[in-house]
């Protein structure tokens, strides 16, 4: 339950302009999550959410990864426990997740700054990465598959 509504926080930061824990306990509330303000806090916290300038000139939460801090272990658990398979075509990689963990895994991944990663695309199960070259997937493959064992 924990890492289905870390990742739904997560997608709901994405989606809106969440500026308050009170606002992030409703909307959570209304996507079926029955939460406490304590428990989205501890979230927060796991989660490393910080507060930044919106373009409306509000502040709102959003993902903080420091390049200069290490990763949170809650994205590399949160990897590690949804991932299902990982394949790859040409320059793409396909990862499988548990139903509604894309986000969050993807967002672990791009928090990792692979240099060979160009871009990725995270739905519901599914995240497509995109190499810079087809001679750099076998290695990618092989770092996701060491880091689910």
């Amino acid at each position: 339950m924990r890492y289905s509504r870390q990742n739904k926080i997560l997608d709901l930061i994405n989606t809106y302009e969440v500026e308050t824990q009170d606002k992030l306990v409703d909307l959570l509330k209304k996507s079926g999550y029955n939460v406490t303000q304590a428990t989205i806090s501890r979230d927060i916290k796991e989660l490393q959410l910080i507060k930044t300038l919106s373009p409306s000139g509000r502040y709102k939460y959003t993902v903080g990864v420091n390049q200069d801090q290490p990763l949170s272990d809650r994205f590399i658990t949160i990897f590690k426990e949804t991932i299902k398979t990982v394949a790859s075509s040409g320059n793409i990689i396909v990862i499988k997740t548990l139903s509604g963990c894309a986000n969050a895994a993807g967002e672990a991944i791009d928090s990792m700054n692979f240099p060979n990663i160009i871009g990725s695309i995270a739905g519901d199960n599914t995240i497509f990465l995109v190499a810079n070259d087809p001679e750099n997937v076998p290695a990618l493959v092989n770092q996701f598959t060491e880091m689910i064992k």
